[in-house]
């Protein structure tokens, strides 16, 4: 496992369990679009490490693999955890305090306290009082932030994304799904010309690409496939035989 990346052990979960991408979308509630990214070891959708981990947790529940040791694995491929603050260094003082022996009780300052007490209450009576001494009103201080846990390690809050960001970053992706009729030879770039998949999908096999701004397809077979583009099925995209290139954009496929 620790040779693979983690979205690579996600994905080979995934097919063992039997599972489409539709199907663990539907039992995470993890869009299909970042369980495609997820797979491909992009995690730039996610909104942060926080986010990233409860994904990862939650898709490795549904297909059956251990959740803590997939995010051990997470943080180990891409940095680990921010290194936790002892509690000993945070409320370490600077001088040393002496600590006053425990002995006999201080009756002297007993005493002295009662007697301020008898003072207070004679000088509010002789004013005119009602014998009861004044007391502040207290008001609760109701703090809007998370309770802290005493000696709990400080960590920065994780960024949201508003749902602006989110929109705007899921309509710059394109995801087409190639199935495969007979054995055909395919090569799958993105719109940077980054080779995501060049090699034969072999017959009733189907794959899925999802990348930013665009794709890029070499059939070799056009007749030999199926595509279905951000969702829409567009049937086989030549004849059989036939050697076709097509380029495809996150909205309306733009065949070329």
């Amino acid at each position: 496992m620790n040779e693979q990346t983690i979205g690579t052990v996600l994905a080979e979960a995934r097919h063992a369990a039997g599972l489409t991408v539709a199907q663990l979308s539907d039992v995470t509630k993890i869009r299909e679009a970042l369980l495609y990214a997820i797979e491909r070891d992009d995690f730039s959708l996610c909104g942060g490490d926080f986010y990233i981990r409860g994904h990862i947790k939650a898709i490795s529940k549904a297909v059956g693999l251990d959740p803590e040791a997939m995010v051990h694995l997470y943080n180990e491929q891409h940095g680990g955890l921010p290194r936790p603050v002892k509690a000993a260094t945070v409320f370490q003082s600077s001088k040393g305090v002496k600590l006053r022996e425990r002995g006999s009780p201080n009756w002297t300052m007993a005493l002295g306290v009662a007697l301020a007490i008898v003072v207070v209450f004679g000088v509010v009576k002789v004013m005119g009082g009602t014998g009861q001494i004044p007391t502040a009103e207290i008001t609760p201080v109701s703090s809007s932030g998370p309770t802290v846990p005493p000696n709990a390690p400080i960590r920065p809050a994780p960024a949201r994304r508003t749902a602006a960001q989110s929109t705007q970053n899921d309509s710059d992706l394109v995801v087409v799904k190639v199935k495969a009729n007979r054995s055909s030879y395919i090569n799958v770039r993105d719109s940077e010309g980054k080779r995501l998949f060049a090699g034969t999908l072999r017959a009733g096999s189907s794959d899925t690409w999802t990348a930013k701004a665009g794709l890029n397809l070499v059939l070799r077979d056009a007749g030999a496939v199926s595509l279905q583009v951000n969702g829409r099925n567009l049937g086989t995209p030549g004849a059989s035989g036939e050697l076709v290139r097509r380029s495809y954009g996150p909205a309306t496929p733009r065949p070329r």
